[in-house]
């Protein structure tokens, strides 16, 4: 059995696909959380339902990406029964979509959700009431602990041996004589009214759906259909004095009103929400977006300063394991690939493992709470004055952790400008990739400070994505930003489970990207710094490094970036950056620990390393901060890039590569040039 799990954003649709399935996906409070279908499969008797969740929406009329997701899913699929997930707080708002789902003429089953919450604030919804309203079978859920699930499957197995759709609603008579007559002109068609919908399509048309419209073009009776619509609408807005898709969306707020008035009964409550006690603080007009600058500050302290003890303990046991190794495998290649290769390449990336898991929790409970979604509100004026949209937000947040679901969370964002721009902007947030460049250096050359720094690097990486941001919206995407409307959520208490999964999901792809990505690159680079082996001249670790292909490969490059103060060695570990960030860690400690048999003084551990680092005389605390902009800024990884380019095109793929480049390089050498002038 196919199933569909729609409804509106912060429904709570997620929450409840996991109670459903055991599904562990990431659940947040914001718009857009879901941009993807995601399926899961679970076993009802003698039924075994296969369950896709698809994006959160508010209508089947698509402007976003994950709108058009949603409804296409719907109309080519043809799923055998819709959920529909309404949010027992909103529901006049949530049975909006439910009507839509209902003109498809799939079963539709509702799932009251949030029930305790709306029972908490005085709503009561007689379930069996609205039911024989609408026509369809209404279930009482709480998705969050699972609550009413064994008996909304219970609903869709019986719902689909009916097979009904429920009552379709009323537009009024003047309304169903226009429908009637698109419906029977679309029916002459069987072929077309077989794949779309004929009340569906003759509701759209009247709404004026471009993307309805463009469908016409399927049928050989598409343009005499198209005619006859745009004469129904002209009739509709002389005889309505307004546009037809307004009278229509006022038909059925008037249905639902009447709906709602028959089911729902509220009892007055003199009681101040909890979500309104909080939010007179934290979204005030003056202290509220201090306030958010001050939590993330607070984020990123708090991961520097509790992640340094076992980060030290990490680096400690890479340390002990080296010198075991030492100790007990004859000097060689073997002892070399052991300690360079494998315990310096991937041991010094997964050292950084305890930041990525307290930077992912503070985030998460971020999240989960709904603070996230008073944050997007909070920086839209603020975004705005830079070209930006306020549902940019979520993306550049996410940018923090990897920048390939923060693109993709891009889709949310309505106008394909304010979508360029944000997809042009989110590299420029300093992904979790990142962070193992930036705190070795910073603990390399500015100990004293290095959380003060990494955090600057961060705050410059934000800076810069806003000021790039104007400086495109000024010359490659001029055009106005969208007006931003966003649902606030209520603040809800993050579950256990929910966070262990968030933040498990997270470290477990950092971890298997430094069991396979680095690893093989690790492996890769290491054989590119062994051989060839000189069969003459000074046999000098450094002489072996330096004719080495990846001396050479260095020496090559370093023409280009020897203004910016990198010698040939950041040379080398910049290319394989491209492919992932991290890899710049471990090739610095595979070329620092590399030429020799051994493992070279101790470098291939992350304290090693930063010692060797700052043994290096062509290394200064200048050059060091000219490196961590460079990576800040330069093209991001090629998951990012490939992500680009199946969200905005090529074309856009392209200029972000080239752009990010040379600004890379630009900035690297101002820093260099003013810092020299204080040196």
């Amino acid at each position: 059995m196919h199933v569909a799990l729609a409804g509106n954003p912060n429904a709570g649709k997620t929450s409840l696909f996991n109670a459903l399935t055991g599904a562990h996906h990431k659940v947040g409070n914001y718009p857009g959380v879901t941009v993807e279908k995601r399926e899961g499969i679970r076993e009802y008797g003698d039924l075994s339902f296969r369950i896709v969740d698809l994006p959160g929406i508010y209508s089947l009329t698509a402007y976003s990406l994950d709108e058009v997701v949603a409804r296409d899913f719907l109309l080519e699929q043809k799923p055998d029964i819709v959920v529909d997930v309404l949010d027992s707080t909103n529901l006049e708002r949530n049975l909006y979509l439910c009507l839509q789902f209902q003109e498809l003429g799939i079963p539709v089953v509702g799932a009251l959700n949030m029930s305790d919450e709306a029972e908490a604030k005085g709503i009561h919804i007689d379930a069996d009431i609205l039911s024989k309203t609408l026509g369809i079978p209404l279930v009482k859920t709480v998705g969050t602990d699972g609550k009413g699930t064994e008996a909304l499957l219970a609903a869709v197995k019986k719902a689909s041996q009916s097979g009904s759709s429920g009552k379709m609603p009323a537009y009024g008579e003047e309304i169903e004589q226009c429908l009637a007559g698109l419906q029977n002109a679309i029916q002459v068609d069987v072929e077309f009214s077989t794949r779309y919908p004929s009340r569906w399509m003759a509701v759209k048309l009247l709404e004026n759906d471009q993307n309805a419209i463009r469908k016409l073009g399927q049928s050989p009776r598409g343009e005499s259909i198209r005619d006859q619509a745009e004469a129904d609408r002209q009739w509709i807005r002389k005889h309505f004095g307004k546009e037809s898709e307004i009278v229509i969306t006022e038909q059925r707020y008037g249905y639902i009103h009447g709906a709602r008035a028959e089911a729902v009964r509220k009892t007055p409550t003199k009681k101040v929400s909890p979500t309104e006690k909080i939010d007179r603080f934290l979204m005030n007009k003056y202290l509220g977006l201090p306030l958010f600058f001050l939590v993330i500050w607070g984020i990123f302290k708090l991961t520097f300063t509790i992640g340094a003890y076992p980060v030290s303990w990490l680096e400690s046991g890479t340390t002990a394991l080296s010198a075991l190794v030492e100790q007990t495998i004859q000097p060689g290649l073997l002892q070399s690939f052991l300690i360079n290769a494998i315990i310096g390449g991937v041991g010094s990336v997964l050292s950084f493992i305890p930041l990525i898991v307290i930077l992912f929790l503070c985030i998460s409970i971020l999240e989960d709470t709904g603070y996230m979604s008073r944050a997007a509100f909070l920086t839209d004026h603020f975004l705005h004055a830079f070209g930006l949209h306020g549902q940019s937000f979520m993306p550049l947040m996410l940018g923090f952790g990897c920048s390939v679901p923060a693109l993709m969370a891009t889709r949310t964002l309505k106008s394909p400008k304010d979508r360029i721009a944000t997809i042009l902007a989110v590299p420029f947030m300093s992904c979790g990739a990142k962070l193992p460049v930036y705190v070795l250096l910073a603990g390399a050359f500015f100990p004293g400070n290095a959380a003060n720094v990494v955090m600057a690097i961060y705050l410059a990486g934000v800076i810069l994505s806003f000021l790039s941001t104007v400086f495109l919206r000024k010359t490659v995407l001029k055009g106005e930003t969208t007006p931003f409307v966003m649902e606030l959520p209520p603040y809800r208490m993050p579950t256990v489970r929910g966070i262990f999964w968030h933040v498990w999901e997270k470290t477990w792809q950092y971890m298997k990207k430094a069991g396979t990505v680095v690893l093989l690159a690790s492996v890769v680079i290491w054989m590119f710094t062994t051989f060839p082996v000189p069969a003459d001249g000074p046999h000098t670790d450094e002489y072996k490094l330096e004719y080495s292909l990846a001396g050479r490969i260095g020496k090559f490059v370093e023409p280009a970036i020897k203004p910016l103060g990198f010698n040939w060695k950041i040379g080398v570990a910049l290319i394989p950056a491209f492919t992932a960030k991290e890899l710049i860690v471990s090739t610095l400690g595979i070329l620092y620990g590399a030429g020799g048999q051994g493992g070279a003084g101790g470098a291939e551990s992350t304290a090693g390393l930063r010692e060797a680092l700052r043994a290096d005389p062509t290394m200064n605390p200048l050059v060091a901060l000219c490196m961590m902009v460079f990576v800040l800024v330069m093209p991001p990884c090629f998951a990012s890039i490939a992500t680009i380019k199946s969200e905005a095109g090529s074309k856009w793929a392209a200029f972000q590569v080239v752009y990010s480049l040379a600004l890379a390089w630009l900035l690297a050498f101002l820093v260099r040039l003013v810092g020299s002038l204080f040196i």
